[in-house]
């Protein structure tokens, strides 16, 4: 397939809303705020054109690949993997201390006590104290 014919092909797809047009002329990387705007190739542009793709991702570009015009993929660099595997990793590391704090509050005399009382309350007992509550809150 000639030059010209893969530029039609691209643009005519980029007009159905499916790809950019301009496909691996479009990952351009001009300076990092451009390589946050990541391009789409697809599965076969990015098998015979992988060097290049490797290169643009190396400068900074994120690529989705496709195939039936939905994406499959995503190629990006370490820098940015390790990035997103830190981000992951410490949101993770946030959550399970927050889990922890909030199952130590739960483990007082008091909060015991009180789920002793509410699993042996009678569905009256549970009916009243729920009544308070509510009008508690107004």
């Amino acid at each position: 397939m000639g030059a010209s014919q893969a530029s039609s092909r691209q643009i005519s797809r980029a007009r159905r809303g499916r790809q950019r047009p301009g496909g691996l002329a479009a990952l351009a990387v001009g300076d990092r705020h451009d390589a946050l705007l990541a391009g789409s190739v697809t599965a076969t542009e990015a098998k015979n054109e992988f060097g290049q793709l490797l290169e643009k991702v190396i400068r900074g570009a994120r690529v989705f690949i496709t195939k039936h015009d939905r994406r499959k993929a995503v190629l990006l660099s370490v820098e940015d993997f390790e990035s997103l595997a830190v981000a992951g990793a410490t949101q993770l590391d946030n959550l399970s201390a927050e889990f922890d704090a909030l199952l130590a509050g739960m483990q007082t005399r008091k909060v015991r006590a009180g789920m002793k009382a509410a699993f042996d309350a009678s569905p009256r007992q549970l009916g009243r104290a729920a009544v308070e509550v509510a009008k508690k809150r107004g």
